[in-house]
Parts: structure tokens; C-alpha cells; sequence
């Protein structure tokens, strides 16, 4: 008997364009790239806290199903696209060919779900997660390395089969983003100093967890957005200080820009910055940590917009 790995897990995912939540797409799946995946269903079991039966432990009960967790992807120029789609809802694209524009803006009161097959075709197992939503996205911009985005990812329902149910799934060529290609921006102007910054996106995602007798949830709805993050910066002027003190929002661009056709930039349109402490810890450069946070912005109407651009025409064809 074979053992699975890590080294030939694939994952493929397909959007629900039809029919209710829950219900599994069929069809040619997408290939996504991933670093790990710990999404799965569990049922757990419950201790029996009947008396009467003496000392011995009795049978216990089974739990309700959770399928949940994180998947960690490469950011990409093409697969990330997904990624985004799940977590904002469908992008606004803009041009007749390549490049292409896709926009994600946050605040939409519905958001898609999908199916991801997790498959290790050693065994062979293929898991099919159906009802997933993206209920967080978490980012780190340094120097080094290439960057990487978290996503807590919410399901209905896993099911094994012995065969993938991904038909011939699409596999298309991308580039990575390089770490040193980051960029922070404030008010449209470059930033300077920055050694680190985060971002984290929740959707603040509810399961809903009606009676309905097979233990499994009835839908995972949008909550309240919360939009924050960290930005580290050697202390050499009082730029972000002064925001902080005024009570003052900036706005902040953070992303990767790969060159004229490739990139991909996250604004948020409204951030508020506290006043951090120096701390001089010895004879090296003394630097700031501001946890920011993010807010509607009053004009805009949004707290966040992702802006991709690649030689993909389309993310909801």
C-alpha cells in the first residue's frame, strides 16, 4: 500500500454557480498552488455523563461536523485571483486584452462558496470540501523570501471518494511575487523606513447552525469586516507618529508590483494608527510598531480595495 505526501497532494477548487449552498459543483476543477492545507471535516465525540452504570465508562456520543480551516498559498499573479474572489465576492475587470485589471472592493453583503478537493492519489483519497467560504485573509510584507497568504477557510460538508471528481482540471502557468518587491504607501506617496507590515482581512463569518439532523451547519453568512495590521518602521522621522497623535486617517497601499503587467495592490482607504512606545533596547536602530486599523471609508463607501493585474481575462467565467 502506497503512503501519502506532501509532495504529491494536490488541491483543486471549483466556484457553485448554481443550486443551494452546499451543493458540489461538477466539472473541470482549477489546480491551485498551495503551501499547506489543514482544511477537513471532524466529529468529535462526547463523554457519556450518565450515571447508574457504575464506574466503568460508557459509549460516548458523536458531535456535530466541522469542516474548517487554514490554507496557506503562494501569492501569485494568476491563483491569488481565486483567493480574492472568495474572500470579496466577484471583481469588476476592466480591458479588451492582456493585461487585465481585476478589482476587489470589500462591503459586498453576499459572498460566493466553493468546492475544494484535497487529493493524495497514493491512498487513493480525495476529500471534497463543498460550502467553503473564506472567513479570513492574513498577509505579511518583509524583505526577504516570497510571500505567502493565509486564508481560514469555513465548509459544510467533506466527502472521501476514490477518484477525483475534479474532471481534467485547468492548470495554467504564474509567477510569484518576490518579497523585495513590497511596497508601502501612504497617501499615495512612498513610505520610507518600513522593515515589516501585515494585513489582515476577516469577514467576520457566522456559521449557521440550524437543527437539520446530519449535524451539519446551513450556511456560513458575511459578518462585520474588521481590517488591521502591523507596520514596522525605523524610527527616522515622525510621519506616522504625527497621524497617530492628530487622530488623524491615512490611506495605505501595500502590495507587490512585478512590473507594467503584473501586480497586485492592496489600498485601504481609511486607517487609524495609535501612538506606539520607542523601545531602545540596545546600540542598533530603534524602530516603531504601529497596529493599525481600518475603517469605511465615508466617501468611498469601503474599507478595502485589491487591484490585480495579469494576462488572465476573467475570474467568473
Amino acid at each position: 500500500m502506497a503512503r501519502a505526501y506532501g509532495t504529491r497532494a494536490q488541491l483543486l477548487g471549483k466556484f457553485r454557480t448554481g443550486g443551494s449552498y452546499g451543493d458540489t459543483p461538477v466539472g473541470d476543477y482549477i489546480k491551485l498552488p498551495f503551501i499547506s492545507c489543514d482544511l477537513g471535516g471532524e466529529q468529535g465525540l462526547v463523554a457519556s455523563n450518565v450515571l447508574g452504570h457504575g464506574r466503568e465508562p460508557q459509549k460516548p456520543d458523536q458531535d456535530v461536523i466541522n469542516v474548517n480551516g487554514n490554507v496557506v498559498v503562494p501569492v501569485d499573479d494568476i491563483h491569488f485571483g481565486y483567493w480574492l474572489r472568495l474572500l470579496l465576492g466577484d471583481p469588476q475587470t476592466a480591458g479588451a486584452a492582456a493585461p487585465y485589471t481585476h478589482t476587489f472592493t470589500s462591503g459586498a453583503d453576499a459572498l460566493p462558496d466553493m468546492a475544494l478537493e484535497v487529493g493524495m492519489p497514493e491512498v487513493p483519497a480525495f476529500y471534497t470540501n463543498a460550502g467553503v467560504v473564506a472567513n479570513s485573509m492574513q498577509l505579511e510584507f518583509v524583505r526577504a523570501g516570497g510571500p505567502q497568504g493565509t486564508f481560514a477557510v469555513i465548509g459544510q460538508k467533506e466527502v472521501r471518494n476514490p477518484a477525483s471528481q475534479g474532471g481534467e482540471p485547468t492548470e495554467a502557468q504564474y509567477r510569484r511575487f518576490s518579497g523585495f518587491l513590497g511596497a508601502v504607501k501612504r497617501n499615495g506617496a512612498a513610505l520610507g523606513n518600513v522593515t515589516r507590515a501585515t494585513l489582515t482581512f476577516a469577514n467576520g463569518t457566522e456559521a449557521v447552525e440550524n437543527l437539520r439532523g446530519d449535524g451539519l451547519i446551513d450556511g456560513a453568512d458575511p459578518g462585520a469586516i474588521a481590517l488591521s495590521g502591523e507596520i514596522v518602521v525605523r524610527f527616522a522621522d515622525t510621519v506616522l507618529e504625527d497621524d497617530a497623535s492628530n487622530g488623524t486617517p491615512c490611506e495605505l497601499e501595500l502590495g507587490w508590483v512585478q512590473d507594467a503587467n503584473t501586480s497586485l495592490l492592496f489600498t485601504l482607504h481609511e486607517v487609524y494608527l495609535p501612538k506606539p512606545k520607542k523601545s531602545i533596547s540596545g546600540p542598533g536602530g530603534i524602530q516603531a510598531t504601529f497596529a493599525y486599523q481600518g475603517a469605511q471609508n465615508p466617501v468611498g463607501g469601503k474599507s478595502m480595495t485589491a487591484v490585480l493585474k495579469n494576462a488572465i481575462a476573467s475570474y467568473t467565467a
